[in-house]
């Protein structure tokens, strides 16, 4: 723009000359300046035009090209839970919302979202002792697990150079888990849904996990139908647990027992081992006393070290039998030795006839499970006399 406007100023300089020229003279202009005045102010009509059209197109402004928005995997499937999620609250508020539509029905009510369905499975774990420690496999269909016992190793030893070696093989076995239907019904107040400071979704997930967590932590803690697994009819639990220790004294557990029965299990799990018992037994152990009046078991009630035993964690459960004859009182051990298989495809229906004259709702839950202790030599339990 600086060339073109020193060209224009050198023009208009071209122009005064001519003029002061023909005024100086008193004269009009001849044809060559007539012609020349005519080419000059064309000269400078264009570059006035191209300096207009420069500052124009320096006003205007360039255009962000925005990309397309990219979503995470992540945030598209966030969206989609919260949709499922909203269209179950509707329906079971009994709201008429077009969000209703997502949810497939069923022949007694309606679907639960598989949203839904996946937290409960997670509450389940979480709030089930057990469930929290075993192994868990979350596969379809049957399942064959390679077993080894660890205390029948093959034995290193001494080698004398340029001896023969004896080969040794180690036994590997194999057990299958299967399927086992697994169900439980729910029954929920409509009148506490329909309350507003009510979250729906939550009390629907904690009140069917509670109610499928009962059933299975009572399976797996108690349950010695089959050591193999073969899921024909019911769970095999801790109960199959080969390691047993057998209390010397009718309704009495020694602090010396105890001890005894941890080193039941090789070193190798104990870093990972944890207590299993009824609150009243926990209760009963650490009340335990010297004839000094001290506490057996390390413990003081200003400590507040009540759950644990002999430094592990002591989970409680109610679905451990109290203490009493023949009785599995206390299990011990690394409860990874413990798999449990189930379809992660948990089968959930809201049924909202079935109990409408009891103004409720009903939450039929169903998976297909197996459980079977893979790993003996990680778990033990103590018999009472």
């Amino acid at each position: 723009m600086k060339e073109l406007l020193e060209k224009r100023n050198a023009m208009l300089d071209d122009l005064d000359g001519i003029l002061k020229k023909a005024n100086e003279e008193k004269r009009a202009f001849d044809d060559a300046e007539l012609k020349k005045v005519a080419d000059l102010k064309e000269e400078i009509r264009k570059i006035d035009e191209s300096i207009k059209l420069e500052e124009e197109v320096r006003g205007i402004e360039k255009k962000e090209i925005k990309k397309p928005e990219t979503r995470s995997a992540e945030e598209i499937r966030a969206e989609v839970i919260t949709k499922e999620e909203r269209a179950f609250v509707d329906f079971v508020k009994g709201l008429a919302t077009e969000s209703r539509a997502t949810l497939s029905a069923g022949a007694q009510g309606v679907v639960i979202p598989l949203s839904i369905a996946n937290r409960i499975i997670d509450t389940v774990k979480n709030i089930s002792p057990i469930l929290s420690q075993a192994t868990i496999w979350d596969v379809s269909g049957d399942l064959v697990i390679p077993s080894y016992d660890y205390t029948q190793h093959v034995p290193a030893g001494y080698y004398t150079e340029l001896a023969t070696m004896s080969a040794q093989a180690a036994n590997f076995g194999s057990t299958k888990l299967s399927n086992t239907i697994v169900a439980s019904l729910a029954l929920i107040s409509k009148s506490l849904i329909n309350r507003t400071d009510v979250d729906v979704v939550p009390f629907v997930v904690n009140e069917v996990a509670k109610a499928i967590a009962y059933f299975l932590e009572k399976e797996l803690l108690n349950n010695a139908n089959s050591s193999v697994g073969s899921g024909a009819t019911k769970l095999g639990g801790l109960a199959n647990a080969t390691n047993v220790f057998n209390g010397a004294t009718t309704m009495v557990i020694d602090s010396a027992e105890l001890v005894k029965m941890t080193l039941m299990l090789p070193q190798v799990v104990q870093s990972n081992c944890a207590w299993i018992m009824h609150p009243q037994t926990l209760a009963y152990i650490q009340s335990l006393k010297s004839t000094t009046g001290k506490f057996l078991m390390g413990n003081t009630l200003s400590e507040g070290g009540l759950y644990t035993i002999l430094g592990k964690p002591v989970y409680v459960s109610d679905q451990m039998p109290q203490i009493g004859v023949g009785a599995n009182q206390i299990y011990y051990g690394d409860f990874s030795g413990l798999h449990v298989k189930w379809t992660q495809g948990l089968q959930m229906q809201v049924l909202s006839e079935r109990f409408a004259d009891q103004y409720a709702y009903g939450i039929v839950a169903a998976l297909e499970m197996d459980s079977c202790i893979i790993e003996p030599y990680k778990i033990a339990k103590y018999v009472g006399k």
